[in-house]
C-alpha cells in the first residue's frame, strides 16, 4: 500500500469526538491526527457551545485548550460514521451529567456504529447502556464499575467487541487508532 492510498482510506468518513473539560489531551489529539491523516473529517463535539473552549490536561497538569466545533445538542449521530470518547478523569465524569451527551452516545450503539473509548472514556458507556454483555477494557480503576454494569473487563491493550473498541491508556493509542481504522475502513 502506498502512502497516498494510506491517506485516503477514510475519505468520506465523518468521525465525532465527544469531550469536555478535563480531557486527557493526547487521547484527543493523537486519534484526531491519525484519523485526519487517513482522510476522515473529524468534529469536536461537546455539551459546551460551538466556539467555547475545552481545557485539555496532561495527566493532572492543564495543557492546551480546544475550540468546540459542534454543540452536542445540535449533533446528529446519523451524520457520523463513528464516535471517539477520549478519557481523562474529569471529562467522562462531566459528560455523564449531560443527558444530551449520553443520548448521543447511546444512539451510536443503537445504530450499530463504531464507538471507540479509551482510558476513563468507557465510563460514559455505562450511562448509555452499551456495556452489558460486552468484553472491554479501560483504565484499571473503572474495572469494578464496568463489571457491575454487566461488562466482561479484561486488561489488554485494545479490545474489540462488535463495533465497540476500547483501550486502557495513552500508551495504547497506536493499537487503539489501528482498531478504529479497521472499523471504519472495513
Amino acid at each position: 500500500m502506498t502512502q497516498q492510498d494510506n491517506g485516503n482510506k477514510l475519505n468520506g468518513k465523518n468521525v465525532a469526538i465527544l469531550m469536555t473539560d478535563g480531557v486527557e489531551q493526547v487521547e484527543y489529539t493523537e486519534p484526531r491526527k491519525f484519523l485526519e491523516q487517513h482522510g476522515a473529517k473529524v468534529t469536536l463535539i461537546s455539551p459546551k457551545a460551538k466556539g467555547e473552549q475545552i481545557q485539555g490536561f496532561d495527566h493532572l497538569d492543564p495543557a492546551q485548550k480546544f475550540d468546540v466545533e459542534l454543540d452536542v445538542r445540535d449533533a446528529r449521530p446519523i451524520e457520523f460514521d463513528a464516535l471517539v470518547l477520549p478519557g481523562g478523569v474529569a471529562n467522562p465524569d462531566q459528560l455523564r451529567l449531560s443527558t444530551e451527551a449520553i443520548t448521543f452516545i447511546r444512539e451510536f450503539g443503537r445504530e450499530n456504529k463504531p464507538v471507540a473509548a479509551i482510558c476513563h472514556g468507557p465510563w460514559t458507556l455505562i450511562d448509555a447502556d452499551l456495556v452489558k454483555g460486552k468484553r472491554l477494557t479501560s483504565w484499571p480503576t473503572l474495572q469494578l464499575d464496568l463489571r457491575n454494569a454487566g461488562a466482561e473487563w479484561t486488561d489488554e491493550q485494545v479490545v474489540v467487541d462488535g463495533k465497540l473498541v476500547t483501550s486502557r491508556k495513552p500508551d495504547d493509542i497506536p493499537a487503539f487508532n489501528e482498531a478504529i481504522l479497521k472499523q471504519l475502513a472495513g
